[in-house]
């Protein structure tokens, strides 16, 4: 099969580095891709944007599957415009990405289809939304901006100041642009976060590994929120009852509601869910592989990847002779490393050494995944807020934590952050 994966980032090279291990592939394509993705793909200098030159292109090298990594191309509509010209998409058309692209469309989507999520309201003038806050109280509130943020539109403030704060800087100096027009201020639930994937064809579905993501830039989960500071799995928290609430309760009314509304959804269904004992609530969807989840999902599959990609693409998941998609009894651990200054204000073309230590290139069950690199002039230098994303994978959480913090401690680069707590619920576990 000849494979084009859509992105650039540590998720693109996740599913790089998966799909490549597979006998079905015989040529695989990544646009843009980044410096790691490059070992393993032809990296295409193509703008995701550009739908229709991007589609002609696919047509021309004969692509047999897309797989569309970020959540821009798939809300602007790149998989629609693959599919009118009969071309296999991983990834949902225009109308079911709303799921992501609008936090009020898909508040509203869970309510309609009972799926168990915080009270809400929602409001396209700050002026009524400072005075909700204000009659509300000072308790902790959550904030959302309505559209694309790249991750970084919510805000959980623990008082009516940070609330405050939160609404001008997302309505008022727009810091999200657009995806400010709107707000959505929910109540702050209580527990412990997990996320859970699952591929679908729009009818049937097979659930991934859980994992949990790390937002928060500082340790303890203190400060603002980053694209992902990095994630492990699986979750602990979601017990083998929960497993299947999240089924029953939050992936079949998706699929039923996206149905009714004549709805065709093919690709991954991204549940953030809050877990609080024997209760669970849907914090978000989203509608593509997380990043960095994705990094720590994959290196537990034990079985072929692509034909399932292949099958939900083409509407057919099942049935199907091929065995389910198996993960190991093991666990996995990422940790990013990102630029000083992330997430505001923080400096490209920085060098990057440690990659090549011997050292880290024969450690077994670790995995390097590129998310902001670049080459120039022949070295390999920084391009981007999270540059790196280190995984590591073992038979305990202690000798993966280990693992992946050994291998962290070899890469450098001037201004390297990157938190040394992840997993900390895990640990306690």
């Amino acid at each position: 099969m000849r494979v084009l994966i859509i992105g650039g980032g540590g998720r693109e090279h996740a599913l790089a580095w998966k799909l490549a291990q597979s006998p079905l592939l015989t040529e695989l394509y990544c646009v843009p891709g980044n410096a790691g993705i490059s070992t393993l793909a032809r990296t295409v200098n193509r703008d995701p944007a550009a739908r229709e030159e991007l589609r002609d292109w696919a047509l021309e090298k004969k692509i047999d599957l897309t797989v569309v990594g970020p959540e821009a191309p798939l809300v602007g509509g790149l998989a629609d415009s693959f599919r009118e010209r009969g071309l296999k998409v991983f990834g949902p058309g225009r109308e079911a990405a709303r799921l992501e692209g609008s936090k009020v469309w898909a508040k509203n989507f869970m309510v309609d289809n009972g799926i168990p999520t915080a009270d809400f309201a929602v409001f396209d003038q700050p002026e009524a939304a400072h005075r909700y806050l204000r009659r509300r109280g000072p308790g902790p509130v959550v904030v959302k901006a309505d559209g694309l943020a790249a991750g970084k539109g919510v805000t959980v403030a623990d008082n009516l100041e940070e609330a405050e704060q939160a609404l001008t800087r997302i309505m008022e100096e727009r810091a999200f642009g657009e995806a400010g027009n709107r707000v959505v201020i929910e109540e702050k639930l209580e527990g412990e976060e997990v996320t859970v994937l699952a591929i679908t064809d729009g009818r049937e579905f097979i659930v991934l590994p859980s994992a949990q993501d790390h937002k928060a830039v500082g340790e303890g989960d203190r400060g603002p929120n980053t694209g992902g500071m990095g994630a492990y799995a699986p979750a602990g928290v979601l017990t083998p009852e929960l497993a299947l609430q999240v089924e029953q309760r939050v992936f079949k009314p998706v699929l039923a509601g996206m149905q009714a509304r004549g709805i065709d959804y093919r690709g991954i269904i991204y549940a953030g869910l809050m877990i609080n004992r024997d209760q669970l609530h849907v914090l978000e969807f989203n509608v593509r592989f997380g990043d960095p989840e994705t990094q720590v999902i994959l290196p537990l599959l034990t079985t072929d990847l692509l034909p399932w990609l292949d099958r939900a693409a083409a509407g057919c998941l099942k049935p199907s002779p091929l065995p389910a998609p198996a993960a190991a009894n093991r666990h996995a651990v990422c940790v990013v490393l990102a630029s000083g200054g992330y997430p505001g204000d923080y400096r490209v073309g920085v060098p990057i050494s440690g990659l090549e230590a011997r050292e880290t290139a024969a450690q077994e069950e670790v995995a390097i995944f590129h998310a902001g690199t670049a080459f120039q002039n022949g070295e390999l230098v920084t391009s981007g807020g999270r540059v790196l994303g280190v995984t590591a994978w073992g038979d305990t959480m202690e000798q993966t934590l280990a693992r992946v913090y050994r291998a962290v401690g070899q890469i450098k680069f001037e201004g390297c952050y990157y938190r040394r707590d992840i997993a900390h619920r895990a640990r306690k576990e």
